[in-house]
């Protein structure tokens, strides 16, 4: 099926489809040898489209998997070592990317996806998709310290972390799980934040990306997600569901003018109001 050229390049991993207009309207990219303009529909079934020469993938079906990644994982697709990826855990052909990376020592959600324009909606700043995370410290906060995250912590950098929704959920121990919603992701911003206020990051579990949650996966459990949480993810709006024609009530048909029964006329009586006046 024949597919605008930026859709087809944001699927591949380019960008955004706006992103992948500017590389169509700079030359850089062809079908079937021939440089593409704007506007552009091709079928990767027949056609070779090419990025800067290199030919962009035949069709694949898109796949949506939310993974619970162990700690001691990388989030990546290849591992450039011998550790273990996130994409080891899937035995499902063809190409998966992680969306979202967490620590290689943090746990919890992980979407795995080949839908290149959802990815870069998820993760560009700008659109500031929440992520929620459950963390485990090693000494009790108190409100000043909850107060501070909340408000934003200036990093060794120099940069502030934006605003979040900072709440304690209860003690372990010496130290307190705490719930942090926030909708920007430095390198390992929860534990720097942390660690600057005195309160040690013990463990990090990613509970949910914008709509999608966790759930009930367990450590290396994966699931395909459903139609209504892809288009929650998307922004999508959800049709209502198909009701079969048995089952429909019958349209009501509203009254006409002359349908509607006559006002009915007060009763006249013989005797005069108290309010009247004689002249």
């Amino acid at each position: 099926m024949e597919e605008r050229l930026q859709k087809l390049l944001a699927q591949a991993g380019y960008g955004s489809r706006r992103a992948c207009e500017e590389f169509i309207i700079s030359g850089r990219v062809r079908v079937n040898g021939v440089t593409a303009i704007l506007g552009q529909k091709a079928d990767l079934s027949v056609d070779k489209v090419t990025m800067d020469g290199k030919a962009l993938p035949k069709a694949e079906s898109l796949t949506y998997i939310a993974l619970y990644k162990p700690r001691n994982v990388l989030s990546a697709a290849e591992g450039q070592d011998d550790r273990e990826t996130v994409r080891g855990l899937i035995p499902v052909e063809g190409h998966l990317y992680p969306v979202g990376r967490l620590d290689f020592d943090s746990e919890g959600l992980i979407l795995m996806t080949n839908d290149g324009e959802l990815t870069n909606k998820l993760t560009h700043p700008k659109f500031g998709h929440e992520k929620e995370y459950r963390v485990l410290v090693a000494r009790r906060p108190d409100e000043k310290q909850l107060e501070a995250w909340r408000r934003g912590v200036v990093l060794d950098d120099g940069d502030k972390t934006r605003p979040a929704d900072v709440v304690f959920i209860s003690s372990s121990g010496k130290g307190a799980w705490i719930r942090v919603v926030m909708g920007e992701g430095k390198k390992r911003q929860i534990r720097e934040v942390g660690r600057l206020l005195g309160l040690p990051v013990v463990k990090i579990i990613r509970m949910r990306i914008g709509a999608l949650k966790l759930g009930s996966l367990k450590p290396r459990q994966w699931r395909y997600l459903t139609a209504d949480e892809i288009a929650d993810l998307k922004g999508e709006e959800k049709g209502p569901r198909a009701v079969p024609a048995y089952k429909r009530k019958p349209a009501q048909r509203k009254p006409w003018a002359k349908d509607k029964p006559k006002e009915s006329l007060p009763k006249k009586t013989s005797k005069p109001s108290k309010k009247s006046t004689m002249y």
